[in-house]
């Protein structure tokens, strides 16, 4: 295959400025005893507490790997995510003693809160291999504080048979264009919309950012809320936004609110549903029910501007850091730095977590990240992309703004009193960021 410019990549993701868009307590004691002849030996055990559930599977074979080839080192990993808040379990896991060696960050405002754990990786061999635009959300005074992931695009993940099978022929770029394939998928017999709306991060993060994404100046509008010059219930893009979300109830599957993650995912890769709001981070879990499954990604379009509404909203997931209270933090920078300099790293990062690279020097292949990463690193090589920003939302946000659509699913409240509710929840949180 043939491999993908990264440095095309670096040039256009910084051309259209991506907006890569919670506590203290003692360590834990890292350091086990090993009996070893007539004497002892120091296994030290790296505790790392992580939220990828697609890619947890792929993290134990790692783990398996980097042991034998590490004497003494053992990987502690433990997974959170999906339909778990992450970030309660993780304050948790700090407030119980039991404190992580390697964590997740999502950056800009998260970074801000965990700032007094976190340690400094500025000097990180890694570094200057980091593409620049993956940097920024961890970056304060000139110092980085966390290793980019990688980079992650999302929208409607599309299944294209079954838009073949309904007479689809074009990918829809409107509102009205999108409207117009549901109901031929209908007609067809085809479920247009798995929706997994009882999971909170799919509501009060990725749906929620489309309107975010849609101002003239995101970090403007949010700096606006957080000063009180700009409101959220009368502005387009989130009236807008209502009418997209409102679209896939009509279209969707039967009781949303009570479909999680899984169900949502495996509706999907079963053929049973059309399309579904996620990211190219469900190709891992996808090829494991369904390897041959014909699939693309699609714009999550609000109006009738096509040029406008034909973009991926792509950003840096999140972000590996070290507790620099850790008794082991030497081996956890080791093993960061091996995870993206090794050509058995750079193998799990490519083939095994089919992660789009946040590094210029690790080449991925389109075969390598499968369709759907190949097709965000396309809208990502064109300039059509649009920013990630929940991770610049108030502390606890995720859980309110959720609530709020859910409630408005459920019939609790109408268009304008939802948007007045996302205001009351931001204005109440945003003394917490």
């Amino acid at each position: 295959m043939k491999k993908l410019n990264f440095k095309m990549t670096v040039v256009l993701l910084l051309a259209f400025s991506l907006v890569l868009s919670a506590c203290g307590s003692k360590p834990s004691n890292n350091g086990d005893t090993a009996a070893n002849g007539g004497g002892s030996q120091e296994t030290k055990t790296i505790k790392i507490f992580q939220f990828k559930v697609e890619i947890a599977e792929a993290l134990n074979r790692l783990k398996a790997e980097y042991e034998s080839t590490h004497p003494g080192i053992k990987l502690d990993i433990q997974t959170v995510g999906g339909g778990a808040d992450y970030g309660a379990a993780l304050k948790a896991k700090f407030a119980s003693g039991e404190e992580p060696d390697i964590f997740n960050n999502g950056g800009y405002r998260e970074f801000e809160t965990w700032i007094d754990k976190l340690e400094d990786l500025s000097d990180q061999p890694w570094v200057a291999d980091a593409l620049d635009v993956a940097k920024e959300p961890m970056t304060k005074d000139g110092k980085i504080y966390g290793q980019p992931m990688n980079l992650e695009g999302y929208g409607f993940v599309y299944n294209k048979d079954l838009f073949a099978k309904a007479g689809i022929t074009e990918v829809p770029k409107t509102l009205s264009q999108l409207e117009e394939a549901a109901k031929k998928l209908q007609e067809a017999g085809i479920t247009p919309f798995a929706n997994g709306y009882q999971e909170t991060w799919i509501l009060g993060l990725h749906s929620l950012n489309v309107a975010f994404a849609h101002q003239k100046d995101p970090d403007a509008f949010i700096k606006g809320l957080n000063e009180g010059t700009e409101k959220i219930p009368g502005n387009a893009a989130f009236q807008e936004w209502i009418k997209l979300v409102d679209l896939t109830l009509k279209y969707g599957n039967k009781n949303p609110l009570t479909t999680d993650y899984n169900t949502e995912m495996t509706m999907f890769a079963n053929g049973e549903a059309a399309m579904t709001q996620q990211g190219n981070w469900t190709q891992v879990q996808i090829n494991g029910i369904n390897p041959d499954l014909n699939i693309g990604i699609l714009p999550m379009p609000i109006n009738e501007n096509a040029d406008d509404n034909d973009k991926l909203f792509i950003g840096v997931p999140n972000n590996w850091v070290v507790n620099k209270n850790s008794p082991v933090k030497a081996e956890a920078k080791e093993f960061l730095n091996w995870l993206v300099s090794s050509d058995a790293g750079k193998k799990y990062i490519t083939k095994e977590f089919k992660f789009i690279p946040a590094f210029k020097s690790i080449e991925a292949t389109n075969e390598d990240l499968g369709d759907l990463g190949a097709e965000v690193v396309k809208y990502s090589q064109e300039g059509k992309t649009l920013s990630w920003n929940f991770n610049k939302f108030p502390d606890g946000g995720m859980n309110e703004f959720a609530n709020q659509i859910q409630a408005y699913f459920a019939g609790k409240s109408d268009a304008n009193r939802l948007l007045e509710d996302l205001q009351k929840a931001w204005d109440s949180l945003k003394t917490t960021k």
